[in-house]
């Protein structure tokens, strides 16, 4: 694990696959991002990164837009 590239979810460029590692927020976040899914360990689709504005994630057959703040307090191994 020490040398797998991680990122911050907002800096992964499109049509890249990742496992979400961390979530680097307070618990109310934590427990909104898990309601639709996003939990530490799933592996998603970047399916596009519109900078500065959302990034666009295929999460298990379905799409979900993320603004950048929340974006920026995601890690995961590319």
């Amino acid at each position: 694990m020490g040398d797998t590239p991680t990122a911050q979810l907002s800096n992964v460029s499109s049509g890249n696959k990742v496992q979400i590692i961390n979530i680097d927020a307070g618990w109310g976040l934590q427990r909104r991002l898990a309601d639709m899914g996003l939990t530490p360990g799933l592996r998603v689709t970047v399916v596009a990164n519109h900078k500065p504005g959302s990034v666009v994630l295929d999460v298990r057959g379905s799409r979900l837009a993320l603004g950048r703040g929340i974006s920026n307090k995601i890690t995961v191994r590319i």
